[in-house]
């Protein structure tokens, strides 16, 4: 594997690995062993639509002015280190994830697909995410670096997506557990920081 194709990887594990509203559909439909191979092809296939946009858009964007790279280049940065320090901050926290089955009726597969949708796109976080963090950062690659970059990002959401879907009913005690989570959000500090280091060494390059 290529340095590109492992930081790719390295990013868009460190951005889906987290509490949110997506990852709690998607647990939640593979307890309930509904549609879920829906819910995560569908999943996956949003994150790599949005991760393409932000990392060909945004190095399109920069190649019209040569000064745009460099402006982006340090938000990139401030925003690795600002989410490096959300994580630091929850692993100091003792969060978990709540996914009870509980009782409910059976959903229909387009309710299942209109609902994947709305968690995935309705939420502003995902473009922050996706199109901006991951596309600053892939923006320093060259075109065919880009490639194996957005290709890493993107084979990470399928891999968790698959994990957390078909092997909802057994990772969903782990998940409730706070030290789990704990440790890995410091995991993912550690990671946000490397990964601002790296960016930031590429403005005296």
């Amino acid at each position: 594997m290529t340095p590109s194709f492992l930081a790719g990887m390295a990013l868009g594990g460190s951005l889906i690995v987290a509490i949110g509203a997506q990852n709690m559909h998607v647990l939640r439909y593979g307890i309930r062993r509904e549609h879920i191979a829906v819910v995560v092809l569908t999943c996956t296939l949003i994150d790599a639509a949005l991760m393409a946009v932000g990392v060909f858009g945004v190095s399109g964007v920069a190649q019209l002015d040569s000064g745009v790279l460099t402006w982006v280049t340090w938000l990139g940065t401030a925003f690795l280190l600002s989410y490096g320090a959300m994580a630091a901050w929850r692993a100091c926290k003792l969060g978990k994830l709540q996914v009870a089955p509980g009782q409910h009726a059976p959903q229909g597969l387009a309710v299942a697909f209109a609902q994947t949708l709305a968690v995935s796109l309705l939420n502003p976080h995902v473009y922050l995410d996706t199109v901006f963090l991951v596309g600053l950062v892939g923006s320093q690659y060259p075109l065919q670096g880009r490639l194996l970059f957005w290709a890493g990002a993107a084979s990470m959401s399928l891999l968790w997506f698959v994990a957390i879907g078909f092997g909802a009913r057994w990772l969903a005690p782990w998940f409730a557990k706070p030290m789990a989570w704990r440790w890995l959000d410091g995991l993912l500090a550690l990671t946000m920081f490397y990964l601002a280091f790296n960016l930031f060494q590429s403005l005296r390059t």
